[in-house]
């Protein structure tokens, strides 16, 4: 029998799961903002390229694009700007 590397991780999480499972739910919460916000933008549609590598590359741009903003309506602009010459 063999056991995968990183075994021991998964285990642990299923432990503090068990422990609180009301927190993958506030988890859930969380992230579906985001997913939600992206799909907006991407005119809840599907996406424009095809094959799973260019339509990871548009996915990611668009992670990219979101990111960006918000940390322009975090920092401000001229905090972002020194952040980026930092």
């Amino acid at each position: 029998m063999s056991r995968w590397e990183h075994e021991s991780v998964l285990e642990a999480m299923q432990s503090r799961l068990d422990q609180a499972p009301e927190m993958m739910r506030i988890r859930r919460q969380t992230v579906e903002h985001p997913f939600g916000t992206l799909k907006a933008w991407m005119g809840a549609t599907h996406f424009l390229t095809r094959t799973l590598e260019r339509v990871s590359t548009e996915m990611s741009l668009h992670v990219l694009a979101y990111n960006f903003k918000r940390m322009l309506n975090l920092l401000g602009n001229s905090a972002l700007m020194a952040a980026m010459k930092a």
